[in-house]
């Protein structure tokens, strides 16, 4: 079984000593109960994996000798998430699962139906998305913990759709209304997938129109039409087996 994944901003290299303390050495000490002896892979949440082994540990801090360094590939083709705000009740879970998927980068939009506003919280609200985002990737024992982006609005979001097509990336607008199925794209070859998933309410006919003048190709993701929170998930698990991701 892999060992559990802890991040640290630096991982040394082998033959050093770690110190895991703060949040996430109280998570290990106190919540999961690591010992001395027990395995751990440490990684900086940017690619660097470590293998080491706890050589002593405190209430909310464990020192670990260093036994092995690599940096993970990262997958190909990169996938950018746009999430329009789901409810509260479900925000932090969209993330959880996208991350648990392998997303690469989530951006927060503050879509035109979205329940949820974000406009007197925003530096909070994505606080809790980085959160969660790195919490699911320690689930996953991910070497990438995801970007997440500042809050954005439609004009960033067209901003960033334009700048994807024109670097070649495939963008793919998630709605009932497409006549193309999300299947049919080029993805296999596409140097970059950004996936927009709009919120509860739909994306409406003004945006669906701005985005399709960006470059993006509004399709269908399946036969059911699938809450905000989960959306992504699904494409990102399709996604695995249509491109080399998997």
């Amino acid at each position: 079984m892999a060992a559990t994944v802890f991040y640290l901003d630096e991982v040394p290299e082998p033959g050093g000593t770690a110190v895991l303390d703060g949040p996430e050495g109280r998570h290990a000490a106190t919540v999961r109960r690591i010992r001395v002896g027990e395995p751990i892979t440490l990684s900086d949440g940017h690619g660097v994996l470590a293998e080491s082994e706890v050589v002593a540990a405190q209430k909310d801090r464990l020192e670990l000798k260093v036994l092995g360094r690599r940096v993970a590939d990262p997958a190909t083709p990169q996938v950018t998430v746009v999430q329009a705000l789901p409810k509260s009740d479900r925000s932090e879970l969209a993330v959880e699962l996208m991350t648990e998927a392998g997303t690469d980068a989530i951006v927060p939009w503050q879509a035109a139906r979205c329940v949820s506003n974000w406009e007197a919280k925003a530096h909070k609200a994505v606080e809790k998305w980085r959160s969660a985002a790195k919490q699911a990737a320690r689930q996953s024992r991910r070497a990438y913990i995801p970007d997440v982006a500042d809050l954005h609005r439609t004009a960033d979001v067209l901003d960033l759709v334009r700048t994807a097509k024109a670097a070649g990336a495939v963008v793919a607008a998630l709605h009932e209304s497409g006549t193309g199925r999300f299947t049919r794209l080029p993805f296999a070859d596409a140097p970059e997938i950004v996936l927009i998933v709009g919120p509860e309410g739909g994306l409406d006919d003004t945006e669906l129109t701005a985005l399709a003048a960006a470059g993006a190709d509004t399709v269908l993701l399946g036969p059911t039409v699938l809450r905000t929170s989960t959306a992504a998930a699904v494409a990102l698990g399709a996604l695995g087996a249509l491109t080399p991701r998997w």
